[in-house]
């Protein structure tokens, strides 16, 4: 994307008003997480831009978060084999969109888990149990994105957490109960993306009556 109206494929929209899926915005995410980690952008620069590529509609609008990084690019799409596959191959969507504003966010008991968990919630509590959960695969990948509200993780005893991937805990408190990152475990919970103003905390089933 060089900012120029190039012609689409059929002659009629300009490739930068082109519409984004969900994979360029997430792959656009992960660029701005790289950027992060060179030091190019602080956490707080990388919360909006993060925001920004999220609420993107279009190409144009997208490439905007990058546009003043050097060595960072979005071009037309996320490059073939992102993904584990070949461009042009049809791909299931497995990722599972939970949302929440001024209120409580609650998964528990017997619920579907895809590959790909991504966790929005603006002022209010979330809620995730993983104990009783009909897990898609052995790995399960949960992005949060939380302002202003604490966060529960309960996972299965015999699996594992992994909490590397967290980009940022602002005004708040990480506490993994579990103590498994690094250690063999299935499923693997790996959590990723940031809760600002609020607390992450990560434990297995209590035993008893009560959890």
């Amino acid at each position: 994307m060089n900012g120029t109206d190039t012609p689409s494929t059929d002659g009629s929209v300009p490739a930068r008003e082109l519409r984004v899926s969900d994979a360029e915005r997430d792959y656009v995410v992960g660029l701005l997480q790289k950027a992060t980690g060179k030091g190019l952008i602080n956490l707080d620069d990388f919360s909006e831009r993060a925001d920004n590529a999220y609420a993107a509609r279009t190409r144009a609008e997208l490439n905007t978060v990058l546009i003043d990084l050097p060595g960072l690019m979005h071009r037309e799409s996320p490059p073939a084999g992102v993904s584990g596959t070949p461009a042009g191959t049809a791909v299931p969507d497995r990722r599972l969109e939970l949302t929440a504003h001024y209120s409580s966010l609650t998964r528990n008991g017997r619920w579907y888990v895809p590959e790909r968990l991504l966790v929005r919630n603006r002022y209010g509590s979330t809620k995730l149990d993983f104990t009783e959960a009909r897990i898609d695969g052995s790995v399960v990948q949960v992005e949060l994105d939380i302002k202003w509200g604490s966060v529960l993780i309960i996972i299965p005893t015999e699996a594992a957490a992994d909490v590397d991937a967290i980009t940022e805990i602002k005004y708040g408190s990480l506490e993994d109960k579990t103590r498994s990152t690094g250690t063999a475990g299935t499923p693997r919970i790996m959590l990723s993306g940031r809760v600002h103003g609020g607390s992450l905390a990560i434990r297995h089933p209590k035993r008893g009556w009560w959890r």
